[in-house]
């Protein structure tokens, strides 16, 4: 399974969580780092990448179109990247289950 960080969540975590979510990238990989939503959404559906982010706004659009792609909400406020890393980590079991579950489109953790 393959994560596509949003711009409200650092960079540093591609690199942080490589041995547990190989192959992930952030908006600004790819060169999203400044793009619309809706651009994010089509590429991660494209490109079969779980979106992680801490907007609720993505977490409505899942809610209301279905995947893909899917979209792990981090319902976390100010925190340090770290304690998303582990957060991340202590739920990576979950994560991977909801990424092959066919019925649920977005996961909040938290």
């Amino acid at each position: 399974m393959k994560l596509l960080f949003d711009h409200n969540l650092s960079h540093r975590l591609v690199r942080a969580l490589a041995d547990v979510y190989p192959d992930s990238v952030h908006v600004r990989d790819v060169g999203l780092q400044n793009a619309a939503d809706e651009t994010v959404w089509t590429y991660a559906a494209q490109h079969a990448l779980v979106i992680v982010s801490k907007d609720a706004d993505f977490h409505q659009r899942s809610f209301l179109l279905g995947s893909p792609p899917k979209v792990v909400w981090v319902r976390r406020g100010n925190c340090r990247t770290r304690e998303i890393e582990s957060l991340l980590r202590t739920h990576a079991s979950d994560v991977e289950a909801f990424s092959r579950d066919a019925e649920v489109a977005f996961i909040a953790i938290g």
